[in-house]
């Protein structure tokens, strides 16, 4: 990874790792889907990838064992033992999309989550418990590449039976097995490597924990779709920046 960053380049970090952190905080997934696609504005998407890595492995333990009485382990069980083939798969393609692909894919994939989260209703069809399995390939696939493994286990776990509390549990609980195969994955490849990396997540770490501070105060208290739904329609613009970006680079 070619990239020197400066000072200025991490404290813009920072407000990015609060951010995300204060989301991943209110619903349990989705630090990444805000702060990865903002952070592209200012680094590179793999050096985005690697520091905010570090900080959602460390913001995903932190809401794990806050209330672990609350994590559903027959539902984390069955995702958590497909998330290594997505894991694979996700780290092959990464390898192989040149910039401009992959901040493409992101952009949609992005847009994609939007449009499903403001489209879903919070009292949708129970499925079936299989379908787990697919979400954990599905999770360690855009873990992987897009640094955004959430949005499938949230999509499952919101079409099944459990609380609030159970969901957001269960949803940290999955995310620390797989971005700790992303970390991994990330440091054998040499993504992690780098000095810079480890640095830049050093210093947006107190952003970060400030954000998951207020986030879980908010989770306490207000509806949380409503703050997904208001999420999504931010995640649209970031979804399109992209997009064009990508489109830019290609010319």
């Amino acid at each position: 990874m070619n990239f020197d960053p400066t000072w200025v380049d991490i404290a813009l970090l920072v407000p990015l790792a609060f951010a995300g952190a204060f989301v991943y905080g209110v619903t349990g997934f989705g630090s990444s889907l805000v702060s990865i696609p903002l952070a592209t504005h200012f680094v590179p998407l793999p050096f985005a990838l690697a520091t905010f890595c570090v900080i959602d492995w460390i913001t995903s333990i932190r809401v794990m064992v806050e209330r672990p009485r609350n994590i559903v382990r027959g539902e984390w069980v069955r995702m958590a033992s497909t998330i290594i083939i997505g894991s694979v798969l996700g780290m092959t393609a990464l390898f192989h999309l040149p910039r401009g692909g992959a901040m493409l894919a992101l952009g949609v994939f992005v847009i994609a989550y939007a449009v499903y989260a403001m489209a879903s209703r919070r009292d949708g069809p129970v499925v079936d418990q299989r379908w787990a399995y697919v979400a954990g390939v599905g999770g360690g696939v855009s873990g992987t590449l897009f640094g955004a493994g959430g949005p499938p286990y949230a999509i499952y776990l919101t079409h099944r039976p459990v609380t609030k509390e159970q969901y957001r549990a269960t949803l940290s609980a999955t995310s620390v097995v797989s971005i700790s195969i992303r970390l991994v994955a990330y440091i054998v490849t040499g993504l992690l490597a780098d000095a810079d990396a480890w640095l830049a997540a050093a210093c947006t770490f107190p952003g970060a924990m400030a954000g998951l501070w207020a986030g879980t105060r908010i989770f306490h208290r207000i509806n949380r779709v409503t703050m997904v739904r208001f999420i999504a329609v931010l995640l649209l613009v970031m979804g399109a920046s992209l997009i064009v970006r990508a489109v830019r680079l290609s010319w």
